[in-house]
């Protein structure tokens, strides 16, 4: 499974973001790993420097073995919440994804 990380301009994509992100990513999604080519993590602000609530985004896309990609996007106070929720959100997907593949 590859996994990239992506951040906009407003947010600091170091190398300690990715490895940690990466890594939870491994953790959260390796009952599927055998079904999945790629994962892609899109941070976004949506604000810049003004604070809002639910300003900071997380879009997850997964690719999977012939299959159309799947994605899930999540809006939170913080990149953690935001990661956390559309992780969530992408393991129900792939979770229904992956019976009505068995169903077939």
């Amino acid at each position: 499974m590859q996994i990239q990380i992506n951040t906009d301009k407003n947010i600091d994509g170091n190398e300690r973001l990715v490895s940690f992100y990466t890594s939870e990513l491994e953790k959260e999604l390796a009952r599927f790993d055998d079904k999945i080519t790629r994962v892609e993590v899109h941070f976004g602000d949506e604000n810049s420097e003004k604070f809002s609530k639910n300003d900071k985004r997380c879009l997850i896309e997964v690719r999977i073995v012939k299959k159309e990609p799947l994605a899930v996007t999540e809006y939170a106070d913080t990149i953690e919440k935001a990661f956390y929720g559309a992780i969530t959100k992408i393991k129900k997907v792939l979770t229904v994804a992956n019976e009505k593949m068995h169903q077939h």
